[in-house]
């Protein structure tokens, strides 16, 4: 029996075949780094949101989301990974009042009635160095035990709400498109 052989050759083919190889070649290098810039430009503005939603200090914002975990080739995801429990009076620029504590959480000034961050009587109240500038509130009434006073707000809760979630999903999808797309043309040609 004769054999039959078909062979279809074509200048289109052969460029699909170079910007094929071109694309394995390219892309999985580039990915990683495209994904990590737009993780970059995503962080800074959850930074910058993060900043004005809570009221606490830019720098503790920075430390407490850290650096992320980023994208590498095989692994195509660009985590930050925050921590921050219920967060200490302290950060929230707080100043003692004869009612009680002013402390600036969610950015609003709010009244936290019966804690203290010094000791004595007023108006002469002494710095009390033992309590490093912490709120404290009375566990008795006779003042023997005392606890540091919290804001009840959570740096995880905050960074997945409001305009810091705004912000991040505002940037990091449109611009993770925008630079694939240009990335591939490039690669493509």
């Amino acid at each position: 029996m004769a054999e039959v052989r078909i062979r279809w050759a074509d200048d289109n083919l052969k460029r699909f075949g170079k910007q094929i190889a071109a694309l394995n070649e390219g892309f999985p290098k580039e990915l990683p780094r495209i994904i990590n810039k737009v993780g970059d430009r995503a962080k800074t503005q959850v930074i910058r949101n993060l900043t004005k939603q809570t009221g606490l200090p830019r720098a503790t914002i920075v430390k407490a989301i850290g650096n992320p975990n980023q994208a590498r080739t095989g692994k195509l995801s660009y985590e930050m990974v925050t921590r921050g429990g219920n967060i200490r009076l302290k950060y929230l620029s707080p100043r003692e009042t004869r009612a009680g504590v002013v402390a600036k959480p969610w950015g609003k000034r709010t009244l936290f009635a019966g804690t203290f961050m010094k000791g004595g009587r007023f108006p002469d109240r002494k710095v009390v160095a033992k309590f490093d500038g912490h709120v404290y509130r009375r566990l008795n009434t006779s003042g023997t035990k005392i606890t540091q006073a919290r804001s009840g707000m959570f740096i995880p809760t905050e960074m997945t709400t409001g305009a810091t979630k705004a912000a991040f999903e505002a940037i990091a999808g449109p611009l993770l498109q925008q630079r694939v797309e240009a990335a591939l043309t490039k690669l493509l040609k």
